[in-house]
């Protein structure tokens, strides 16, 4: 098992994990563009529509619990190579769905399945790397995850402009990309927990291991404060599609443009934090970027309610999925910090949270099409309680770091 690996290996590292990791982006974005074009062709509402990805949310979530303590117990190569095969099943299952409820219930199984590559990914990390280093190669693991919101719905707008294609056509491609994963993750990837690390498995001590991390107020704060700030993100996520196309009228390829620009603000986000993780402790950055989702999330709500043109709603989701980037890299360095032992465990319960909570609003979104309020109100509650879970649960250790000193 590697140490704070450097160089080559560091690099070669990330770009593999990063396979993994944008596995999931890629699952939940990739068809948006397509969401009118799907509702159309099935003859079903937006609203069921979005249910698909609500039951892809929920299947994320719903993997990630069973596959975490699963590899803490198995080691993490077997179960990522055998839960990404049959990922590319579930997309196939998809593009050939009949109906939408089986579109639905086809995407649970490809959200359950894609969640191996997130919460595999950094239990990885969290195996390889320890302190200052884990925050900086986390944050240069965002960095690379974050093209994939970026590019995944200009992507799937691109695929729809070929001559041949249709909303079948994306689930085909993550199919086929589901396969080439598997096979360069069998030829290069090793196994990061060695057997002697391994945690007995059983659903008891699988049960204790959830219940100690669930009293331990300093994780659950983190967890919560990226649980619900996170989780609100996915009614930005299914509501623009409908608002961008159906109340502001902009073409699926301009909503690819605008959708994807988001992704620039994640990276720009996790960079910081890797940038100033070495001179400030993240812990500031933290609530830095806490008060900045809910300035930008208040700001939109005010412009949904006086229906403000597009770029009032533009500019500050740009604003609040900056403030994503610095959230989903700092709350994982901070609740990951003293997990190692558990890891899979860890990670499972902070990748499980923002997707149950999505799951959640993803369909209120679709309640009324004729405004973007929902959308505004949604982003703004959650974002609100995140910032009460960060200042209320989470504490200022006695012993904080000082101001780029390094944590063991």
């Amino acid at each position: 098992m590697l140490h704070n690996p450097k160089g080559k290996e560091r690099l070669g590292l990330a770009l593999l994990l990063g396979m993994l990791a944008i596995l999931g982006p890629l699952n939940i974005d990739m068809y948006l563009p397509s969401f009118p074009g799907i509702a159309n062709d099935l003859g079903t509402s937006a609203s069921m529509v979005q249910l698909s990805l609500t039951t892809c949310l929920i299947g994320l979530a719903v993997g990630q619990i069973v596959v975490g303590p699963i590899s803490d117990a198995q080691g993490r190569r077997k179960p990522l190579l055998i839960s990404i095969f049959l990922f590319a099943i579930a997309s196939l299952l998809c593009a050939i769905a009949p109906n939408i409820t089986m579109l639905v219930i086809a995407r649970f199984l490809q959200g359950f399945t894609a969640s191996a590559g997130i919460v595999l990914s950094r239990a990885v990390v969290r195996d390889v790397f320890s302190g200052r280093e884990l925050t900086k190669f986390f944050a240069l693991l965002m960095v690379i995850n974050s093209t994939a919101p970026l590019v995944a719905p200009m992507a799937g707008g691109a695929i729809l402009m070929l001559p041949f294609a249709t909303w079948h056509t994306i689930f085909y491609f993550l199919g086929l990309l589901g396969l080439l994963i598997v096979l360069v993750m069998a030829m290069r990837l090793t196994e990061t927990l060695p057997p002697e690390k391994r945690i007995p498995s059983s659903v008891g001590h699988s049960v204790r291991t959830m219940g100690s991390l669930l009293i331990d107020r300093s994780f659950i704060g983190y967890a919560l404060t990226v649980g619900f700030i996170h989780g609100g993100s996915f009614a930005y996520v299914s509501g623009t599609p409908f608002v961008y196309q159906g109340i502001y009228d902009v073409s699926p390829q301009v909503f690819s443009i605008l959708f994807g620009m988001n992704g620039l603000g994640i990276i720009i986000g996790s960079f910081l934090i890797g940038r100033l993780g070495a001179i400030t402790h993240e812990r500031h950055l933290l609530r830095a970027a806490v008060i900045i989702a809910l300035s930008a999330t208040s700001f939109l709500l005010l412009m949904t309610i006086i229906e403000g043109p597009l770029i009032s709603l533009v500019i500050p989701i740009f604003i609040y999925m900056t403030s994503m980037g610095m959230i989903l890299t700092s709350t994982f360095t901070l609740a990951m910090e003293n997990q190692g032992h558990r890891a899979g465990s860890s990670s499972a319960v902070l990748g499980t949270l923002p997707l149950i909570i999505g799951s959640i609003v993803s369909p209120l979104v679709g309640l009324n099409e004729t405004t973007a309020i929902p959308m505004g109100l949604i982003l703004f509650s959650t974002s609100f309680i995140g910032f009460l879970a960060f200042f209320i649960l989470t504490k200022k250790k006695e012993k904080e770091p000082a101001d780029g000193q390094e944590v063991s």
